[in-house]
């Protein structure tokens, strides 16, 4: 029998450039299971990514944060925006900035976190986020301000529910520390080889093939 998929996007099915790797589409498309896309970005960009591919819009978005079934047609909310927002408005309140522009796009669609450029100082961003019972995770593409207890495991687990299946279900493939709660929960988990410390660490099976080829090289594992 197929297993279900939970799959990150950036670093995971894209190239170097964080642009998405072709081969992996027909892949996902074809995939005889459901398939849940994982991603620190928005809910806008997982769900237009499953419009292009053809694919069924069961998406987690930041980090877990929020979550959209489309077989039960279920928006879940799983973390706190304005928690997170006071955090960062302390944090500009002391000099510093998001660093995304005037019009940030990377936080204007965000619902239950808010993203600061990796640009910006980080240790100042921590404090100011544990004073307020928050934290920061470091994807290597942004520092997120959430809830701690927010994660991409805990909203696989919500997803899992509603499709009518177990987490342990599920094949994971990721490359960020934002993906070790999701290989926790999931029955096997694997990193591409680009991957960071902590999902190597976690991880199953690290793979030889690094971006969307890991992940593709993952999928011949399974099958």
């Amino acid at each position: 029998m197929t297993p279900p998929l939970a799959v990150d996007i950036d670093g995971t099915l894209t190239d170097e450039d964080r642009a998405v790797y072709p081969p992996v589409l027909p892949v996902l498309r074809e995939w005889d299971a459901p398939v849940v896309l994982a991603t620190g970005k928005a809910l806008p960009y997982p769900v237009a990514l499953c419009e292009f591919a053809g694919v069924e819009r069961t998406v987690v978005a930041e980090n877990g944060g929020v979550a959209f079934v489309h077989a039960t047609d279920d928006l879940l909310f799983l973390g706190d925006r304005e928690a997170a927002q006071n955090v960062v408005d302390e944090y500009v309140e002391t000099g510093h900035e998001l660093g995304w522009g005037s019009h940030d796009l990377v936080n204007r669609w965000r619902e239950t976190e808010v993203a600061v450029s990796r640009e910006a100082p980080l240790e100042p961003l921590q404090r100011i986020a544990a004073d307020h019972g928050l934290e920061v995770v470091d994807t290597g593409f942004a520092y997120h301000v959430k809830s701690p207890d927010v994660s991409k495991g805990r909203a696989l687990e919500a997803v899992a529910e509603r499709l009518d299946r177990d987490p342990t279900d599920f094949v994971a493939v990721g490359d960020s520390i934002n993906d070790v709660s999701t290989f926790e929960v999931a029955g096997r988990s694997f990193a591409v080889a680009n991957a960071d410390e902590p999902a190597r660490e976690t991880a199953d099976e690290v793979l030889d093939a690094a971006y969307g080829e890991g992940f593709l090289e993952a999928v011949e594992r399974v099958r």
